[in-house]
């Protein structure tokens, strides 16, 4: 009988430890569920005028990442034409220089000897003819007279024709000299800077040897290599900003050509922008930038008030005074004033969006303005 009452009581105590525990249990939730509504309806952040912006409906330019080479549009290369020592180069690096200007200057003794000779042999010629002249017009008298035969009178006409063409060609030999005189002067053939001076007095040069490069800079070129999807959708005409080592501000370009074959292994196509020279705008350095391609109207905010540290991309509203989180499609990417916007879907017109000076503020976080309601975006 006694053990059968401490079996009861022992069952009683374990009845009232388990019901006080679950209800300690409970009030422990509840008060672990009411601290963040807590701590959010408590929780405050003022923001400036420029840390929100208002949505809405914008004119986008899309656009293609590009990059390349800045070329000259006009070069030249000055190479000899004739053999022989080169005497004199007139020009160094970074020397202005107009079209017809005299660069350098191979020694002409060689060549001005050749144009006396044939010079010499073109008097002689037309010396011949002089005479086949006189022997002609005696014998074409003499055969009016009936003095002499009418086949003499074509052997002498036979004689003149080829002293003729003898002299011709003594004068032509002449020509030929006097152009290999002329050709031991280079010259160049644009205006433009020097931007190569590949040899130096006193060496033997040969035809096609390089004497100097000069460069136009007036007119600049881009070489940008896009695929065949991106290169479907340019136009000739369209514009472009760059940017180029050395140059603080962008470079307005416009598409010239664009290669109508691919690139063989690579399968890209070449498209050329040309561009207005600059201070500080090199030939040789190496441009980026983006192309527009199509303009469209679309819901759109920068770039950076798209967060991304969620599953699903999204942007921070106020909404009733208060910070929500509403997630968002990213789309097409344009340059606004030279900061990227992308256009985004889910998004109403007129939402008040944080942006990234605002930083990451908790949903719920009550929103306090420090001076007037921000305005639309233009």
């Amino acid at each position: 009988m006694k053990n059968k009452r401490v079996w009861i009581l022992s069952a009683v105590a374990l009845a009232v430890l388990v019901v006080g525990g679950s209800r300690l249990l409970s009030k422990r939730k509840a008060a672990a569920l009411s601290s963040p509504t807590t701590a959010s309806a408590t929780a405050r952040v003022e923001l400036a005028q420029n840390d929100v912006l208002i949505a809405n409906v914008r004119d986008l330019t899309l656009s293609l990442p590009i990059s390349g080479t800045v070329q000259a549009t006009a070069t030249a290369m000055i190479k000899a034409k004739v053999t022989g020592e080169l005497l004199k180069v007139h020009v160094r690096e970074g020397d202005a220089v107009h079209a017809g200007q005299v660069i350098a200057e191979v020694d002409p003794t060689e060549y001005q000897a050749r144009v006396r000779q044939a010079q010499q042999q073109a008097d002689a010629a037309l010396a011949q003819v002089s005479i086949a002249q006189r022997q002609y017009d005696n014998n074409n008298a003499l055969v009016q007279q009936g003095f002499i035969s009418s086949t003499a009178l074509q052997n002498s006409l036979a004689s003149l024709q080829t002293a003729q063409a003898n002299h011709a060609a003594t004068v032509a030999a002449l020509d030929i000299a006097r152009k290999s005189l002329q050709d031991a002067r280079l010259t160049s053939p644009i205006a433009g800077v020097v931007s190569q001076r590949l040899m130096q007095p006193g060496e033997r040069v040969a035809p096609e040897a390089r004497i100097a490069e000069v460069v136009n800079l007036s007119q600049l070129e881009l070489q940008a290599a896009l695929s065949a999807e991106d290169a479907a959708q340019v136009k000739v005409g369209m514009q472009a900003q760059l940017h180029a080592e050395g140059v603080n501000a962008p470079i307005p370009a416009r598409v010239l050509r664009i290669n109508p074959s691919a690139q063989v292994g690579s399968r890209s196509v070449l498209v050329y922008l040309g561009m207005q020279g600059q201070a500080g705008l090199r030939h040789g350095v190496f441009a980026q930038g983006e192309l527009g391609t199509q303009a469209v109207k679309t819901m759109a905010v920068p770039v950076s008030a798209v967060r991304t540290n969620k599953p699903e991309p999204y942007v921070q509203v106020v909404q009733e005074g208060k910070v929500a989180h509403i997630a968002v499609k990213p789309g097409a990417r344009a340059l606004v004033d030279g900061q990227a916007w992308t256009s985004v879907e889910d998004l109403s017109e007129g939402a008040q969006v944080l942006l990234a000076s605002a930083g990451t503020v908790a949903e719920g976080t009550t929103v306090q303005f420090t001076g007037a309601n921000p305005a639309p975006a233009k």
